[in-house]
C-alpha cells in the first residue's frame, strides 16, 4: 500500500496512460518496498510486493476483455477502440468468441488452488499475468465495465451500493432495490447495443432471476438473454448458442458466493473450483474449431480476519450521515467530508486509505468521472488494507457484516484477475 502522508518518500506521476482515463493521476514512489499493495485499475500500475522497489505495469484491464473479443472476431465498433483491446490483452484472430466471467475468481486465489483446477492451471503456464479489474472491485462495477468497456467513473456503476438521490436511503447495485431505472442511472451504451447496431448479436447466458433486473440492464441490455440455471446448463446453451450468432457471455457466480459465506480459503470453495474446472474444460471440448474461450474475473477475494463497526467508535461515527458502498471500500457520505476524512486517518492509520471525494476523483481511480457519478459516490471513501473490514451496524445488517470473504478494496487479491485463453482447434 501507499501511505498516506509518508515523511521522507518522493513520489513520480506514473507515466501510463489509461484508454478510458487519459494521463495516469497515480502516484508512485521511485523506490518503495511495500509489504501489500494497491493497483490503479485506470493503468494497471501496481506495487509487485516479489520484486521491492520495481513498478510492474500491466498493460490491460477488464474493460478491455469483451471488447478485445469482439475486435478478435474483425469487427469494429463506432465509439470504442475494439482492435486497441485486442492489441493489448495480446488475443489472436478468431471466428466466434465465449467470454466466461467467474465471480470472485481472483488470480491469486487461483493461483493458491491451481493444483485442483488442471485446466485453467494449463492456461495459466501459458499467460501468467494477471489483468486489473476496476476499482471498487466489486461485482456491479466490474460487470458493467466488462459489458460496456468504460469504468466505474463513467457508468455511475461505482460500488457495491450507493446512496440513491431520490430518497438518500442506499440502494444496492445489485439487487437494485430503487424505483430508478437501470437506463436513467447507466446512460452509457453496452457493447450489446453496440453490436446491436451494426447488425450483431450478443448472447448473454445467465441463471432466469438475472432477466429484466437493473443490473443486467445496466450492463447487458441489447443483449440476446439466454437462460441456464447449473453451470453445466449454461455451457450447453452457450455451445447452442454459437450456432445462431459469433458472440457469446456466460456468467458462473457460485465461486463468489461460498467464497462469501465460507471463505476462498475452505474446502467448499475448493471443491466449487474443482467442479468449475470440469466444465470450463468440457466447454472447451465442445466449441466448434476456431473459438476463442476467454476466462476472467470481477476481483479476487480476501478472507476476513478483522472488523470494525464504525457505529460502536466514536471517532469514526462522528459526523456520518450514511455509510454505503462495502467493508473493502466504505463510502461515507457526510456534511464535513474533510474533519472526517482526516478523523479517520487518525484512527485508522495504515489499515486503510482514506480519501476524500475530491481526492478519490483526482486519483484516477475511477477513470474519467461524470458529474452523475460525482454526485451519487461518498463524500469520503476508505480503501482497506490487510485483512480488515469497516462496516456499520447501522446501516448493514448482521448478516452483511458476518461474511468471510470480502472484496472491493486496491490489494494484488483483490484487483489483480486471470485473462486465460483457449482458442479451440
Amino acid at each position: 500500500m501507499i501511505p498516506s502522508s509518508p515523511p521522507t518518500r518522493r513520489y513520480r506521476r506514473c507515466s501510463r496512460r489509461s484508454p478510458h482515463a487519459g494521463e495516469c493521476s497515480w502516484l508512485v514512489p521511485f523506490e518503495y518496498s511495500p509489504t501489500t499493495s494497491e493497483v490503479n485499475p485506470t493503468c494497471g500500475a501496481r506495487e509487485w510486493t516479489r520484486s521491492p522497489g520495481r513498478i510492474a505495469v500491466m498493460t490491460s484491464t477488464l474493460t478491455d476483455v469483451l471488447a478485445g473479443a469482439v475486435g478478435a472476431l474483425g469487427c469494429e465498433l463506432e465509439g470504442l477502440d475494439t482492435h486497441g483491446s485486442t492489441r493489448r490483452l495480446g488475443l489472436p484472430d478468431a471466428r466466434r468468441f465465449i467470454v466466461v466471467l467467474v465471480d470472485g475468481l481472483g488470480h491469486h486465489n487461483l493461483a493458491s488452488r491451481s493444483g485442483h483446477a488442471p485446466f485453467l492451471r494449463r492456461r495459466m503456464a501459458d499467460r501468467p499475468d494477471p489483468i486489473t479489474t476496476v476499482s471498487p472491485s466489486t461485482t456491479a462495477a466490474a460487470v458493467t465495465g466488462l459489458g460496456t468497456a468504460l469504468p466505474p467513473g463513467q457508468t455511475a456503476m461505482a460500488g457495491y451500493s450507493l446512496r440513491d438521490p431520490s430518497t438518500g436511503e442506499p440502494f444496492n447495485l445489485i439487487s437494485w432495490n430503487t424505483d430508478l431505472r437501470a437506463e436513467d442511472w447507466q446512460r452509457r451504451d453496452t457493447i450489446g447495443e453496440r453490436l446491436e447496431r451494426v447488425g450483431r448479436e450478443l448472447a448473454v447466458v445467465q441463471p432466469a432471476k438475472f432477466l429484466g433486473t437493473g443490473l443486467t440492464n445496466a450492463a447487458w441490455r441489447g443483449g440476446l438473454p439466454i437462460v441456464g440455471e447449473s453451470l453445466a446448463d449454461r455451457v450447453d446453451a452457450a455451445i447452442a448458442a454459437l450456432e445462431r450468432t459469433d458472440s457469446v457471455y456466460l456468467y458462473w457466480g457460485e465461486l463468489d458466493h461460498v467464497g462469501h459465506g465460507r471463505g476462498w480459503q475452505s474446502e467448499a470453495w475448493t471443491g466449487e473450483l474443482e467442479m468449475l474446472d470440469a466444465e470450463l474444460s468440457r466447454l472447451a471440448r465442445l466449441a466448434p474449431p476456431d473459438t476463442l474461450i476467454i476466462v476472467t474475473a470481477d476481483h479476487g477475494m480476501i478472507d476476513v480476519e478483522e472488523r470494525i463497526d464504525v457505529a460502536h467508535v466514536a471517532q469514526l461515527s462522528e459526523g456520518v450521515d450514511l455509510i454505503a458502498g462495502e467493508e473493502r471500500a466504505a463510502q461515507i457520505y457526510t456534511r464535513d467530508p474533510e474533519g472526517l476524512a482526516a478523523r479517520w486517518r487518525d484512527h485508522l492509520g495504515d489499515r486503510a486509505r482514506v480519501m476524500t471525494k475530491a481526492e478519490w476523483i483526482s486519483s484516477g481511480l475511477l477513470g474519467d468521472v461524470t458529474d452523475q457519478t460525482a454526485s451519487a459516490i461518498g463524500d469520503v471513501v476508505a480503501f482497506a488494507n490487510g485483512r480488515l473490514g469497516i462496516g456499520d451496524s447501522r446501516f448493514m445488517s448482521a448478516g452483511a457484516l458476518s461474511i468471510t470473504g470480502l472484496h472491493g478494496s486496491l490489494t494484488e487479491e483483490e484487483m489483480l484477475v486471470p485473462c486465460l485463453i483457449e482458442v479451440t482447434s
